[in-house]
């Protein structure tokens, strides 16, 4: 378990399953994901966790993310959930808020190309 110097990293409990079960021809993504195995903890923040703590804390959880064989459908779920808390698929709660401001400003941009696209060719 990753520790500071002077200061034990206390963990949150977390639900052996983090995601609801969500079936498709290749069954639950969940079910393959490296954080179910034992580091669970590392995912969620305990209550009154120091800033350094949880900076190493989110470090560690991002390694495990790094090696997992379904962090793109973890990151995916979270982001269109959204998940407001812990890191899935690699990303913290406000990274992913900055992923979602970023998908809504290309959806806008994208409109607005095909509106000035659609006025174009009518005119």
């Amino acid at each position: 378990m990753l520790q500071l110097p002077h200061q034990p990293l206390q963990v949150a409990a977390v639900p052996s399953q983090r995601a609801p079960a969500r079936e498709d021809e290749a069954g639950p993504w969940h079910a393959e994901a490296v954080c179910r195995r034992d580091e669970a903890g590392l995912f969620f923040a305990p209550s009154k966790e120091p800033t350094a703590a949880r900076l190493a804390r989110e470090e560690a959880a991002k390694r495990v993310c790094a090696r997992c064989p379904v962090m793109v459908e973890c990151r995916e779920h979270a982001l269109l959930q959204p998940e407001p808390y812990g890191v899935w698929g690699g990303l913290t709660a406000a990274e992913r808020r900055v992923v979602l401001a970023r998908r809504r400003r290309r959806e806008v941009e994208l409109r607005k190309a095909a509106v000035t696209e659609r006025i174009a060719q009518a005119g």
